[in-house]
């Protein structure tokens, strides 16, 4: 679930520097309760968001990416923002902000979804989860952290002013880590005394013991494999990474920013800020499975009669994903027709796929030249290239889901 910021590579790092903080001094950074374990195994740190995170480690980003796949990857998010709703109205109201049938979810489950403004652009992507009709964990974007506070907080004073019963807690005490790829159940079953994590699926929310300690865990991600983000009290966050490097002997490593860029592009997933903003619907996004039939039907939400013309009628841009010759494509690189005599689009994430040995982006185009197989032209830095509207995911996803 994780999109934060402009899209961080070793091309482009600097930029971001930048664009976001090029006057944020170093001791102004808030610092997770891992940095300081980061920094002595080897990380690389940068500001990001306004925190001081690690965007390698000793191996190359193309390295990460690829062992990430092979075995594992044990990120730290913890600068993301974790937060539950409560009480008895606690659904309708999240019901009024973003797109999911939240009261169809049964407990113990969870989605991706939207929060979106009146115009029907996307405020924020967000992971949710219902713990049970009264309390529904959420994960926000750190980038996007003070305006979704303010907003959710806005919506909930007027709420509960007209008698609804709802309430947030904001987890600041937690971190949050993400633990991805083929190893990742097998290593955490090790920690989770007493616990079958094989009967939990891709999108399911407990509450159970890991490594000793009471953690939430939901197993989801951002990197297109099978994978768990952990939320666990500050004071236990380094003991737990220790315990999940230690039982992987190896397999799982310590990941940064970098690679988890190249894991998302590879997965066709949204990064906010980039792909998303709040001019873009989640229809143009691609995201329109995301709203919940009922939802459909009824709306209800922020921006609904925008967003639900759309599904019927269809939009005027779509995101698509393009496989292109010469140097990767960036953020903001135009995308014309094939023969060059259009702006039909942007290109808004891309770079080298380390998987796949190629050049992947992603972008906005007008709808009509949307389909897999158009031909396309980029212009990166003011040159010319063959491109070709692909199929996304680029790189098959690994969600652990029932057997049909």
């Amino acid at each position: 679930m994780w999109k934060l910021g402009q899209s961080i590579t070793r091309h482009c790092l600097p930029t971001i520097a930048r664009r976001c903080f090029a006057s944020e001094a170093a001791d102004l950074l808030k610092k997770t309760a891992l940095h300081d374990f980061h920094v002595q195994n080897g990380g690389k740190m940068v500001p990001f968001a306004g925190w001081s995170m690690p965007i390698q480690y000793k191996d190359s980003i193309m390295e990460s990416t690829v062992n990430c796949r092979e075995n594992g990857s044990l990120f730290d998010v913890s600068h993301m923002c974790g937060l539950s709703l409560k009480g008895k109205d606690c659904v309708p109201f999240l019901e009024k902000l973003v797109i999911a049938d939240v009261a169809g979810l049964d407990p113990g489950t969870g989605t991706l979804t939207v929060f979106t403004n009146e115009k029907g652009g996307a405020i924020d992507d967000s992971v949710i989860a219902k713990v049970n009709d009264g309390h529904i964990y959420l994960v926000v974007n750190a980038g996007c952290r003070d305006k979704d506070l303010a907003h959710i907080e806005e919506h909930m004073k007027a709420y509960a002013s007209k008698g609804g019963d709802v309430s947030w807690q904001i987890h600041d005490d937690r971190s949050l880590l993400a633990l991805q790829g083929p190893v990742a159940a097998t290593v955490l079953q090790h920690l989770t005394k007493g616990e079958d994590i094989s009967k939990m699926y891709f999108g399911n929310f407990k509450v159970l013991d890991i490594n000793g300690v009471s953690c939430f865990l939901t197993r989801t991600g951002y990197t297109g494999e099978d994978g768990f983000e952990i939320s666990v009290p500050s004071e236990h966050a380094v003991d737990l990474a220790k315990a999940i490097l230690e039982r992987s002997e190896g397999k799982v490593r310590l990941t940064g920013l970098g690679a988890r860029d190249s894991l998302r592009l590879e997965a066709g997933l949204c990064l906010y800020g980039n792909d998303m903003n709040e001019h873009i619907t989640p229809v143009e996004a691609g995201l329109t499975w995301a709203i919940g039939k009922r939802r459909r039907a009824e709306g209800g939400f922020l921006g609904a009669e925008v967003i639900l013309k759309q599904v019927e009628e269809g939009p005027k841009t779509r995101r698509v994903g393009i496989v292109s010759s010469g140097p990767p494509a960036r953020s903001h690189s135009e995308i014309q027709e094939e023969k060059g005599l259009e702006n039909i689009g942007e290109v808004t994430s891309g770079g080298f796929s380390p998987c796949l040995k190629k050049n992947i982006a992603m972008g906005y185009v007008k709808s009509g030249l949307h389909k897999a197989g158009t031909n396309v032209k980029i212009l990166v830095r003011g040159k010319s290239y063959d491109g070709v509207v692909t199929k996304m995911p680029f790189v098959p996803t690994k969600y652990y889901r029932p057997s049909s």
